[in-house]
C-alpha cells in the first residue's frame, strides 16, 4: 500500500492553518512552519461571508465560529457628512436561507487562535514556531525546505502560505515590485463600550464620501468595534500592518466628516495605518511540487472582503486535491491551481476596481450622492457583485 504524502506548509497564518486541518482531516501528514516565535495576528477584524463559513463549517468549526464571532444582521451604507443612510442588503437569517450558511464579522485572532488549536487537536505538535524559511529545493520525488539555523526539512510537497511578501514566492518567481494605489488605510478597534450606543449594532457599515471611506462592523463576540478608514493619500507608502499613526493625523484625514465616525477615531486606543498596494493577478504560482495559497499566490485590495476567504477556500480545494491524486502530487498541485485561477483573478481585478466605488467625487454633493447610490447599489447591481462569491461552494466545485 503506497505511504501518504507528508506536506510542508510555509506560514502559520489563516491560510495556512486552513490547508492544514483541511489535510488532516483527510488523514494526509502536515508540518506547518512558521517564522514568528508565538502565533498571533494582527488585531483587527475579517468578513467571512457564506462562502467561507461552508469551508469552516465542513471542517468542523461551526461551534467555536458562532461563540467567538458575530453574526451580521445586514449590511448599510451612510453619506460620510449627513449620514444618510441606505440598507444595502439583509444578512442574518436570510444569509442562510440564500446561501445555506451565516455571515461572519470575527477577530482575526479569534479566528487564527481557534484554526491553530483545531490543527494541534488532529495533530499536536504540528505547528512549528521560530521557523523562519530560507531556502527551498526540489528533485523528482521530494522537496527540501532549509530552516534558518541549518535545519533541513524535507517532504513530498511545499505550500507556501507566508502571505503577500511570500518568501516562497519569491525564490520561485523572482522579485515583484507593486504598485501603490494612491490610497492609505486606518485601522483600529474600538472597546465597545466606548462606542457611542446607537452604533452598536450587528451591521457591517460602509461609509461613502469623495476621496476616502470609512467601513466598521462587530468583531471579538460584540466586545469591539474593528474599523477601517481609506483614503486618498500619496506621501504614506509603507505596506504594514504594525505602523502606528495619532489620533490627531487620523482626525486631519476625516475632517468634516459625521461626528460618528470621529467619534470612533477619537475613541481609538491606537491606530495603524498602511499603504494599499495593487499586484496583478499570477498567471501561474505551481511548479512541480511546490505551490502558494492565499496572500503568497494572489494577494487583493480589501474592497470586496475576500481576502481571507478566498486564503481558506485555496486550503479546501488543495487538499481535495491531494487527496484525489496522492501518488501524482505535481498533477494534484496543477489540478489545484487550475480550479482557483479564475475565481481568484475575478476576486483581485473585481477588489481593483471597486478601488473607487465607495469614494466616487460625485458624493461631495447630497443630490448626486442619492443618484448615485441608487444606481450603483440597486438590487440587480448588488447580485452581481456578490451573488457569485456566496454561492461558490469549495467542496464540489470542480478540480
Amino acid at each position: 500500500m503506497a505511504r501518504s504524502p507528508h506536506v510542508l506548509i510555509a506560514g502559520a497564518g489563516i491560510g495556512g492553518l486552513a490547508a492544514a486541518l483541511a489535510l488532516l482531516k483527510r488523514g494526509i501528514d502536515v508540518d506547518v512552519y512558521e517564522q514568528a516565535a508565538e502565533l498571533r495576528e494582527v488585531g483587527a477584524g475579517v468578513q467571512i461571508s457564506a462562502n467561507g463559513n461552508r469551508v469552516l463549517y465542513a471542517l468542523g468549526l461551526e461551534r467555536p465560529m458562532r461563540d467567538l464571532a458575530c453574526e451580521a444582521a445586514g449590511k448599510e451604507i451612510r453619506l460620510w457628512n449627513s449620514g444618510q443612510t441606505w440598507k444595502l442588503f439583509d444578512l442574518g437569517q436570510e444569509s442562510v436561507k440564500r446561501y445555506g450558511y451565516p455571515y461572519f464579522t470575527v477577530y482575526r485572532p479569534d479566528l487564527l487562535g481557534m484554526l491553530a488549536e483545531a490543527v494541534q487537536q488532529e495533530k499536536p505538535g504540528a505547528i512549528h514556531l521560530g521557523a523562519r524559511c530560507n531556502e527551498l529545493r526540489q528533485s523528482a520525488d521530494a522537496v527540501r525546505l532549509g530552516i534558518e539555523g541549518g535545519a533541513q526539512i524535507e517532504g513530498d510537497v511545499l505550500i507556501g502560505a507566508d502571505g503577500v511578501r511570500s518568501r516562497v514566492r519569491q525564490v520561485l518567481f523572482g522579485d515583484e515590485q507593486p504598485a501603490f494605489t494612491g490610497l492609505m488605510a486606518w485601522r483600529f478597534t474600538v472597546p465597545m463600550d466606548r462606542v457611542p450606543a446607537h452604533m452598536r449594532r450587528p451591521v457591517g457599515t460602509n461609509w461613502i464620501g469623495p476621496g476616502s471611506h470609512v467601513v466598521h462592523y462587530p468583531v471579538h463576540r460584540g466586545d469591539r468595534m474593528n474599523v477601517v478608514g481609506v483614503i486618498e493619500r500619496s506621501d504614506w507608502q509603507v505596506e504594514s500592518w504594525t505602523v502606528r499613526g495619532t489620533h490627531e493625523e487620523c482626525l486631519r484625514d476625516f475632517e468634516g466628516w459625521n461626528g460618528d465616525v470621529r467619534a470612533l477615531v477619537a475613541a481609538a486606543p491606537e491606530l495603524y495605518k498602511w499603504a494599499l498596494m495593487l499586484r496583478q493577478p499570477r498567471e501561474r504560482w505551481t511548479d512541480r511540487r511546490v505551490t502558494l495559497l492565499g496572500d503568497a499566490a494572489h494577494p487583493t485590495l480589501p474592497f470586496l472582503a475576500q481576502g481571507a476567504v478566498m486564503a481558506i477556500e485555496d486550503g479546501f480545494v488543495l487538499a481535495r486535491c491531494i487527496e484525489q491524486w496522492p501518488q501524482d502530487l505535481p498533477q494534484a498541485l496543477a489540478r489545484y491551481e487550475q480550479a482557483r485561477r479564475e475565481r481568484t483573478r475575478r476576486v483581485v481585478t473585481g477588489s481593483a476596481a471597486n478601488t473607487q466605488l465607495f469614494q466616487d467625487r460625485v458624493l461631495a454633493d447630497p443630490a448626486g450622492a442619492q443618484a448615485y447610490v441608487d444606481r450603483e447599489w440597486q438590487p440587480d447591481r448588488v447580485r452581481e457583485r456578490y451573488e457569485w462569491l456566496f454561492t461558490y461552494d469549495a467542496g464540489t466545485a470542480a478540480i
